[in-house]
């Protein structure tokens, strides 16, 4: 049944996916044909051309909203083929009912379709296009004027490939040029928006990867991410604070220029970040931290003065440096650690007051101040938003009732906190001592998930021994590490992760993430997957809770099949269907023969055992849609769907011989036992599960009265006869 049900899906697909293109070739067709009727003199009525080009609008429009969603390549092919062919076909109809036809001053319509699909579709359709477009038109040349005429068109053919080509080549080039010179200012802006942020340290240092390694994919016209959104807003914050500043301490001083130069890495050299001035031919830097006025203004630890025209030598972020009659450096201190500084100059030889420089020095405080601030609100918002994440997937994995969906919850929500390109689960039984890859997620799959290793001192064996996460800082070796087992590998990434999923102390199992970028499991991502995994562990535990639960309320505890209210509520669903369908229902009850004389002989234990091994041969005589049940005692239910009388008799003598020959082996004892076996049929028996379950009782009386070992199937005569 399976291969037959993929193959009608995969024709259903297959249809669909050709949908558009048939559109086009039918309109096509009817296109053709109407030439043809108007050179026989007897033309299509109008109305069948305006039904025909109103349906082909409509899938137009249908097709072209279609293309403005996010497709995949193959999708956005195939759209980009449907959407021109119907469009050449509307072309070529309004091009033969405008005086001249082919040859008539509208025919350059065609060649400006050519352009646009040359411009905006992919190459791959527009070679489709192009030949759609030149058989539509030799087929409409040819069926109306014959065959000959079609080598008349041929200026047009090469008009038409000359046209798609020059678009090609002339307009993707400059389309691809404006895109690279694009994504160029983007990333520039975002490196200077990154830079400006580590130097306030509103991010941390660059990856061990790289700034490349550290950037995101970001298109012309795509939205930021949350952390993009966030640097942004607290660098422009710090900017419009100290330029503001700036502002206010060079009108208030006189000055013709108050910058802010503040420190790289290196702590050597000195950029401007911030300047108010009114000079041209500023020089960005760097300049040297350990020469000149800086040097003083460092060593001091605050404001030094230069008067007169030896203050122009020491500024060198003057290009051209313009008469100075005094400057004034102050260095910006955070923790008693220099950071920056802050220099002002002005034209006059008017010396810095005492309380000039004080009013510098509160300055460079008020500039602490704000980054501070600014930095103490960005980690105030980047934990808000954290926890806003961290509370949507506890509450989506609490809403998960199976293993299976708190994997598949689990796997999604850390993609919340971190990039990555693998992902696996596995879950630990330790009665067995084994490990069981149970979800994967990435390259690999189909060769991981369902195996089974032994406990090792591979990373996940060592996690759960442990519970900590592993390797250190999340940087993993593949030629020294082993991760699952020495066969069982993920494949080869700088970067992995394996978190203990724990509850009470006690490891479940396993979550691994592993990504193909280094350092993508910096200490913030690996302190929330943490926190993460604990979540999932937690859920873990409540749905095989709830799984247990349902266990303990639908089975019978001793032989594991079905309990007598979950088999009456599963019998009950049964015969409703066969009602509805008219199909037939067979009810087969079995009983131990002589059961009270094995428990009176050798003891409950072993009435156990034979009650066990009756509930093992009903499992494994019966079928996948049959349902099994003990009702007490000795006493077990079978109900077949789909099951004449006859075929629940040969189940049932199937079940009674293999018991016969079953030989139980308990407390040096061989135990022999045989079953009694009712059978009855819906609707002969009964309509409903109480008059079916009373006649299979009847039939059951009668097998014990017959002499037992037997099965008997109910018929009117033995109506009456378990009250007998």
């Amino acid at each position: 049944m399976d291969p037959l049900v993929r193959g009608a899906l995969a024709v259903q697909q297959a249809i669909a996916r050709s949908a558009g293109l048939a559109i086009s070739l039918a309109a096509g067709a009817l296109l053709v044909w109407s030439q043809v009727r108007v050179t026989e003199h007897h033309p299509l009525g109008w109305w069948w051309l305006a039904i025909a080009g109103a349906g082909l609008v409509v899938s137009l429009l249908v097709r072209l909203v279609r293309r403005l969603e996010r497709l995949t390549p193959e999708d956005a092919l195939r759209l980009d083929i449907e959407l021109f062919t119907h469009l050449v076909v509307l072309a070529f109809g309004i091009v033969l009912q405008t005086q001249g036809g082919l040859a008539g001053p509208s025919y350059p319509a065609v060649y400006v379709l050519m352009m646009l699909a040359a411009a905006f579709a992919r190459p791959g359709a527009t070679v489709v296009i192009v030949l759609f477009t030149l058989g539509l038109e030799a087929a409409i040349v040819g069926f109306s004027r014959g065959t000959s005429a079609i080598w008349d068109q041929w200026g047009h053919a090469g008009l038409l490939v000359l046209f798609a080509s020059v678009n090609a080549f002339v307009f993707r080039a400059e389309i691809t040029r404006v895109r690279r010179l694009s994504r160029a200012h983007i990333d520039s802006e975002l490196d200077k928006l990154r830079e400006a942020a580590r130097t306030y340290r509103l991010l941390g240092p660059p990856s061990s990867g790289g700034a490349r390694s550290e950037r995101t994919s970001v298109r012309p016209g795509s939205l930021e991410t949350d952390e993009e959104r966030l640097v942004r807003s607290g660098v422009e914050e710090i900017h419009q604070a100290l330029s503001l500043a700036l502002d206010l301490l060079r009108g208030s001083l006189r000055a013709r220029t108050a910058v802010l130069l503040w420190l790289d890495a290196s702590g050597e050299k000195l950029r401007i970040h911030e300047i108010s001035t009114s000079a041209q031919n500023i020089d960005p830097g760097p300049f040297s931290a350990k020469e000149g006025l800086f040097a003083a203004a460092f060593s001091r630890g605050g404001p030094v003065s230069l008067n007169g025209s030896k203050a122009g030598r020491h500024l060198p972020y003057y290009a051209l440096v313009p008469s100075v009659g005094a400057a004034c450096a102050v260095p910006v201190l955070e923790r008693g650690q220099p950071r920056g500084m802050l220099v002002v100059d002005r034209p006059e030889k008017q010396p810095f007051t005492n309380d000039d420089e004080a009013l510098l020095h509160e300055a460079t405080r008020f500039f602490s101040r704000s980054i501070q601030n600014e930095r103490v609100f960005i980690q105030l918002e980047r934990a808000k938003v954290q926890q806003g994440k961290l509370y949507r997937a506890a509450e989506l994995l609490a809403g998960a009732t199976t293993e299976a969906q708190v994997i598949e919850h689990g796997v999604s929500s850390a993609r919340e906190f971190a990039s990555f390109d693998f992902a696996a689960v596995t879950l630990f039984d330790k009665s067995t001592a084994e490990h069981e890859i149970c979800a994967v997620s990435g390259a690999g799959a189909d060769d991981l998930v369902g195996r089974r290793f032994r406990h090792n001192a591979g990373l996940v064996g060592m996690v759960v021994e442990n519970h900590h996460p592993l390797p250190y800082r999340g940087q993993y070796d593949p030629k020294r590490q082993v991760v699952f087992s020495k066969r069982l590998n993920p494949p080869s990434m700088p970067s992995l992760l394996v978190l203990p999923l724990l509850v009470h102390e006690k490891a479940l199992g396993t979550l691994v993430l592993g990504s193909s970028q280094r350092g993508a499991f910096g200490d913030d991502a690996r302190t929330t997957l943490e926190v993460l995994a604990s979540h999932v562990a937690v859920s873990l535990a409540n749905a095989r809770m709830v799984k247990r639960l349902e266990e303990l309320a639908t089975t019978d505890g001793l032989t594991g099949l079905l309990n007598k209210r979950a088999l009456i509520d599963t019998a009950g669903h049964m015969i409703r269907s066969a009602e509805r369908f008219e199909k037939p229902v067979s009810v087969l009850v079995c009983d131990i023969d002589h059961f009270k004389k094995v428990n009176d002989t050798y003891g409950h234990d072993v009435g156990d055992i034979v009650i066990k091994g009756l509930g093992t041969i009903l499992k494994r005589q019966k079928r996948d849609t049959d349902a099994v049940g003990r009702f007490g005692g000795e006493e077990f239910v079978v109900v077949c769907e789909e099951t004449d009388s006859a075929g629940a008799i040969l189940l049932a003598e199937r079940v009674r011989t293999e018991l016969e020959g079953t030989t139980f082996h308990a407390n040096g004892h061989a135990v022999r036992c045989t079953c009694s076996v009712g059978v009855a049929t819906f609707p002969v028996a009964g309509r409903d599960w109480d008059a079916l379950f009373k006649a299979t009782d009847e039939a059951l009386y009668a097998s014990k009265r017959g002499g037992r070992n037997r099965v008997t199937a109910w018929n009117p005569r033995l109506s009456g006869a378990s009250a007998a």
